[in-house]
């Protein structure tokens, strides 16, 4: 007799939700026939269908019917069925629910239930699915299957927001203030300033927003479903909890689904889990709920089919699947503000209060000594906007860009200007190991025979580009040395399902790492040569597979002539083995030799490679063992460089992965991670401990395995709460919220999942790890740039001001009137100073360390240098306007030649600037072509001012002689000799290069 369960329920949906078989019938094959004539079923259906049962979209659900114990009978022409109505218990609900909370399920409560029990939750039909009106009732409650993103700001309010940096709003206070004082060109010239700073900021955050495609490729375009009886395909996000959903190889899971049948289908889940290989589905129930790994009958959005096929019913789409839960806590993250952000905030506040303190005592000095109040007003305004350093915010935006544009150059797209800079405040690097540190593709790197010999097997994908070569022959013949190779690798061609088109795998990638190493030695259609009579397919009980084959060429199939190949774990399949291969031998099998073989196992174990036995005979029970084969998800090339040239700059390398301890450590030593020194936490350990203890424990450990989505913020948060600034790299689903919370989240471009692309504030458009460090280099060289401006851009200020102060004090007329002071400032000050933040970045630049982000912007030796070059400045230009005003009057020839030497010493100084640390000898005068535009400009431009006759009525000058231009060009030359001779020093002391020689020495004493 048949049994078949029925659960009842109010008939709402139609009248195809009628019987419905357990998981266990329906798996087996066993589907109730619905267009059976049996009359008496059918009217004791509708008549209990009639009942007060409860249904899912009422508000006030009662409790099930207790009808377990009534049993229905009924006899048809074929079989005995009884039937047995059992409604699942269910919660009771409060008035006033939510209605749309009843129509979906999550991945562990749907896992502990049958798939009839599910298709009972969210009144389905595992045969007919839903109907197109049902269908479209439940995307008006629970809307579409796809992410809600928070509803952006206009484009003018993101314009409006530019204008909150407070040196903005320190030029706007300044344009004021001149419009005042009826200085309109100044006005105009700072405003001009402003708008041209908030406008190049705005268009390349937005040309960065619009080059991504944020979450609209989050959900898989289409779908496979039954509608209404009929398979339909339309675009995934149409689904909905009920519907019944189709997938194949290669298809992307469009939703969250319980699978309710599972033909060899594997789901790479690696985005999730960061596991490498398949995780295998069958469709049975759970006895408890685990973590998304162990639940092997869920397909979770996003994921990506490997090999097999299976049908299964959505429980949850959009945010409220697995994928939405990372997204939602993606976006309850804040993105932290950079450290330039905060180093330019208090950079300005500096310079306004002191600017206008001194020009404040300048004022009332002035003001004291009689001076007429209006005249020292005038100069304070000048002194005011001459102080403010209004093209800081140029210079920080402008190099900023082409910062962003290198970079994009070199594979990098960058989605925020200050995220530039932060690379080079960045001290340690979360990287995921799954795609980022690896290639996310398994390779066969060793092959071992049953004889002993070892092969190493060359380059890493999809592909034929490498070769095998013969490490250790045994003292054997190399032609028997290669025949027993082909035997070992037609074992694992022929017991293979995998295919490789074009360099893409469509299967399992441990197969595709068989096949791709048979290709490398020349092994092409093994498979082809036999015909495949019966396959044994892996279980994770079995842990081996195996075929059993006949050559093409046999006329006759006879039980002798058949051959079963198979692969597996080593200590199953020794079990299976009663013989092993010598050189086209087959020698008993004896306990020496079965612990010789696991001796070798253990040993590629260690090695942190996956290890395959391969056998075969004329059953499986009497199997020849035929050798060993080593396989691993590769390092990407490259990486182990680059992360010694990190380490050595003094920057902390973190791997997280969700593998087990001995992958993680194999892997984060052969990329060269320090695992002697540093020690490994699992996220389960970490589950156990405090908050505190974690803040103590997680800068000292270098490999974290087994870690989940949680633990990765965990992580990113620990190390920032202890002042560092935190690079967090990754590809998958599982990194999309510690990239959003750390300082700077770097994401694939090629393997990255789209939220993973949405969170990150970096993507790596080639996925190579490189990439990074030229990223670094970049930010380093653009904040030494700024840095740079900001030397120079000081060095004048405070040279202007002090040359008035001093004035002043001293009782003298001032050297300079407003409009010379205002020339200054907005011509001169302007292209030399703006070519400063444009200098090619020094490549020697990614050795040092990382910048301290609670030091200033400006630091002791830039005060240094400043003070230095602006005394110097200060000096030359008051003893040039002494000697020059003789008679105690002020002539234009007097003014002039101050006027010249200040502006001189400006060029000489920006020069100087070029490099705090090496000599314009060494990096060159033509490296940096805009500079050399820029200086010969302003000087042209001041030669028009000396010798252009309507100019030299406003700015009161008059022309000098050649004699006069070149002794200021040899006095206005010492502020750049001085501060070559102080670099030269600086050099020879070798302080620059300490930090990086003890690194480069504990690196060296790791490696």
């Amino acid at each position: 007799m048949a049994t078949v369960r029925k659960h009842v329920y109010s008939n709402e949906y139609g009248s195809n939700n009628g019987y419905i078989n357990n998981a266990n019938s329906y798996s087996n094959g066993l589907i109730h026939n619905h267009n059976s004539t049996n009359n008496n079923v059918k009217d004791q259906s509708n008549f209990y269908s009639t009942l007060p049962l409860p249904s899912l979209i009422s508000t006030n659900k009662p409790k099930p019917l207790l009808a377990s114990s009534r049993q229905l009978k009924s006899r048809d022409s074929n079989d005995d069925i009884q039937l047995i109505v059992e409604p699942l218990e269910s919660e009771s609900s409060n008035s006033g629910t939510d209605p749309s909370t009843d129509m979906w399920l999550t991945g562990e409560q749907a896992s502990c239930l049958t798939a009839g029990e599910v298709e009972w939750q969210l009144q389905s039909n595992l045969r007919e699915g839903l109907s197109w009106k049902e269908a479209e009732n439940r995307r008006g409650i629970l809307g579409p299957n796809e992410f809600v993103v928070i509803e952006e700001e206009p484009l003018w309010k993101k314009y409006i927001e530019q204008f909150k940096n407070p040196l903005i709003l320190l030029l706007l206070g300044s344009a004021f203030v001149s419009v005042l004082m009826r200085q309109v060109d100044d006005a105009v010239s700072i405003t001009v300033a402003i708008l041209i700073v908030v406008t190049v900021a705005f268009i390349q955050e937005w040309r960065s927003e619009q080059s991504l495609q944020e979450l609209t490729k989050l959900v898989p375009p289409s779908c496979t479903c039954i509608r209404a009886g009929q398979v339909n395909t339309f675009l995934a996000r149409y689904l909905v909890p009920g519907d019944i959903v189709h997938l194949n190889i290669g298809d992307r899971v469009p939703a969250d689904i319980r699978l309710f049948e599972a033909i060899e289908l594997s789901i790479d889940e690696s985005s999730f889990t960061g596991e490498t290989e398949p995780a295998r589905k069958s469709p049975e129930p759970l006895i408890k709920a685990g973590e998304e790994g162990s639940v092997r009958n869920i397909a979770f959005m996003g994921t990506l089919v490997r090999c097999g096929n299976g049908k299964g019913i959505v429980i949850s789409t959009g945010e409220k699947s697995k994928f939405g839960e990372v997204f939602k806590m993606m976006q309850a993250e804040e993105a932290p503000k950079t450290p330039l952000q905060k180093s330019m905030d208090i950079l300005g506040t500096q310079l306004s209060f002191y600017s206008f303190c001194i020009i404040g005592a300048i004022g009332v000095l002035g003001w004291a000594q009689g001076k007429a109040f209006l005249d020292m007003l005038n100069i304070g305004v000048s002194l005011a906007v001459a102080a403010i350093p209004e093209g800081l915010p140029i210079v920080v935006t402008v190099t900023l860009a082409l910062g962003v544009m290198r970079m994009a150059k070199r594979n990098a797209i960058v989605k925020r200007l200050p995220t530039v800079e932060t690379l080079g405040c960045v001290n340690v690097i979360c990287s995921d190991k799954t795609g980022t540190l690896t290639k996310n593709e398994m390779t066969v790197t060793c092959l071992l025979t049953s004889e002993g010999c070892v092969a190493d097997v060359s380059g890493v994908g999809y592909n034929s580009i490498g070769e095998v070569k013969i490490r250790n022959s045994q003292y054997a013949d190399e032609a028997d040395v290669k025949k027993s190779i082909h035997n070992l690798l037609e074992i694992g061609c022929v017991c293979n399902n995998s295919v490789i088109s074009d360099d893409v795998l469509m299967g399992q990638p441990t197969e595709g790492a068989l096949v791709a190493a048979a290709s490398k030695f020349g092994l092409h259609g093994s498979r082809e040569k036999y015909i495949r009579l019966q396959e044994f397919p892996f279980s994770s009980e079995q842990k081996m597979m195996g075929v059993r084959c006949v050559l093409k060429d046999s006329a006759h199939v006879h039980p002798s002539e058949e051959v079963f190949f198979v692969k597996g774990a080593v200590e199953r399949l020794l079990k299976q083995c009663t013989k092993y291969q010598e050189f086209d031998v087959a020698e008993k099998l004896t306990t020496k030799k079965e612990e010789e073989i696991l001796s070798h196992a253990y040993e590629l174990g260690r090695q942190g490679l996956r290890v395959l036995a391969l056998a075969k005979g004329p059953t499986f029970q009497d199997l020849v063992f035929v050798g060993l084969v080593g396989m691993q998800d590769p390092p990407r090339p490259g990486v182990r460089a680059c992360i010694q040239t990190l380490v050595a700059s003094g920057i902390g390398i973190k791997m997280l992965t969700g593998d087990a301890q001995e992958t993680a450590i194999s892997i984060a030593t052969l990329v060269g991670i320090d695992t002697l020194h540093g020690s490994c936490l699992s996220g389960p350990e970490m589950d156990k401990m405090d908050e505190g203890v974690l803040q103590q424990i997680i800068p000292q450990v270098t490999v974290f395995y087994r870690v989940a989505p949680k633990h990765k913020l965990i992580i990113v948060k620990a190390l920032q709460n202890q002042g560092l600034i935190v690079g967090m790299t990754g590809d998958g689903v599982n990194d999309g919220v510690a990239l959003k919370r750390a300082d700077i989240g770097i994401a694939m471009g090629k393997n990255g999942t789209d939220v993973c692309k949405e969170a990150a504030d970096m993507i790596l458009v080639d996925d190579d790890f490189k990439t990074i460090v030229a990223a670094i280099e970049e930010g380093k060289g653009i904040f030494y740039n700024i840095r740079n401006f900001v030397r120079f851009q000081l060095s004048t200020s405070i040279s202007a001001l002090f040359l008035i102060a001093l004035a002043t004090l001293m009782d003298i007329p001032n050297p300079l009137n407003a409009m010379q002071i205002l020339w200054i400032n907005i011509i001169m000050d302007g292209p030399p100073a703006q070519s400063l933040g444009v200098e090619p970045v020094d490549h020697d630049v990614i050795k040092k360390p990382p910048r301290n982000v609670k030091e200033p912007m400006i630091t002791r030796a830039l005060i240094t240098n400043v003070l230095l070059s602006a005394s110097i400045i200060i000096g030359g230009t008051l003893w040039v306007f002494k000697r020059e005003m003789s008679d105690s009057q002020i002539t234009p020839r007097d003014t002039t030649m101050t006027f010249t030497c200040f502006v001189f010493f400006d060029m000489f100084n920006a020069l100087s600037c070029r490099s705090q640390e090496k000599s314009i000898f060494t990096i060159g005068f033509f490296t940096n072509r805009m500079f050399l535009v820029a200086v010969t400009a302003s000087i042209v431009g001041q030669m028009l001012v000396i010798y252009f006759p309507p100019l030299q009525a406003v700015f009161q000058t008059e022309a000098l002689t050649f004699g006069d231009i070149l002794g200021l060009l040899l006095l206005t030359s010492t502020v750049f000799i001085v501060s070559e001779i102080k670099k030269f020093f600086e050099r020879r002391s070798g302080r620059p290069r300490k930090y990086y020689a003890s690194k480069r020495k504990d690196l060296e004493d790791l490696v």
